[in-house]
């Protein structure tokens, strides 16, 4: 590889690499579904987080979906205005929001979310169980590390 020596280096670019085509194809699949439904992957994650752990501010939803605030803004601006979301005041603090579905976001996304996981095991269907927690485990350190290395980046 062009001016690195370190095998080490090369490799860890050769996997990199490998994850970004996987992801890519991986998402390609899914997203015709979705697509089809009219939602972009944020806004089905977005309903998907709702539906299964309730109520959530705008800045957890944007955690879960590792989106920044500003396009969590939109994202939600364009659910509720689809009718799919509402916003209402927290009833543990004055100050914030939160997000639920409405009964028609209820609906859409208790129809699709069962599709979609089916879609996702389709795709990567090559995998045995063993293997897929082996892959789960693997890419859960390499995002905590990834995570941690993040916040000491030189400035």
């Amino acid at each position: 590889m062009h001016g690195i020596d370190d095998p080490a280096v090369v490799a860890a670019v050769q996997v990199y690499v490998k994850l970004m085509r996987a992801s890519r194809a991986v998402t390609l699949r899914v997203e015709a579904r979705l697509t089809g439904a009219g939602l972009t992957t944020t806004q089905l994650g977005v309903l998907e987080a709702i539906l299964h752990k309730g109520r959530l501010t705008p800045r957890d939803l944007g955690r879960k979906v590792l989106t920044s605030a500003g396009n969590m803004t939109d994202v939600l601006d364009k659910l509720e205005r689809r009718g799919l979301l509402r916003r209402v005041p927290s009833c543990t603090d004055r100050r914030s929001v939160e997000v639920e579905l409405t009964d028609a976001g209820r609906r859409q996304i208790a129809g699709l979310f069962p599709d979609h996981a089916r879609d996702i095991a389709r795709a990567i269907g090559p995998l045995t169980s063993a293997e897929l927690r082996t892959l789960g485990d693997l890419l859960r350190r390499v995002g905590l590390e990834a995570e941690d290395s993040s916040l000491h980046l030189p400035t």
